[in-house]
């Protein structure tokens, strides 16, 4: 961590800034808007994903091309790969029932607060609970 370049954490908060206002410009951290993708009448969350997908795609494909080596950290640009196990599938479906009984995905409930949501601090408590209990159980 000392190692770091001095700009590292500041551009990782502005990318944070850009990735709420992002989520928050699209409507996406509205839980209803989410909810109506999840119930299939409204398909804008597929155009947001796709769009951050599309930037991430080409940040993964070129940046190892360009660089060679993270800018910030000086790491090594390489692949961590998770085996699909039975591990990942249950998490997923655990993950997923958290999301369509809050209505919201982690990303986006943290940029709820941000656009005046204050009742997602009860689904922000539960990821927290959730994540520690997972933990403690772990060990």
């Amino acid at each position: 961590m000392a190692d770091r370049h001095p700009l590292f954490m500041p551009l990782i908060l502005v990318g944070g800034l850009i990735f709420g206002f992002g989520l928050g410009f699209s409507h996406m951290a509205r839980p209803e808007v989410v909810l109506n993708f999840l119930l299939f009448e409204d398909f804008g969350l597929i155009f947001v994903m796709f769009g951050g997908a599309i930037v991430t795609g080409l940040t993964f494909f070129l940046a190892p091309r360009l660089f060679g080596r993270a800018p910030l950290t000086g790491d090594a640009f390489e692949r961590r790969l998770k085996s699909f196990d039975r591990n990942v599938l249950i998490g997923g479906a655990i993950f997923g029932v958290g999301w369509g009984l809050s209505g919201i995905c982690p990303g986006a409930a943290y940029a709820s607060l941000g656009v005046g949501n204050v009742t997602i601090l009860w689904a922000l408590a539960g990821m927290f609970i959730g994540a520690y209990a997972q933990g403690y159980w772990r060990s």
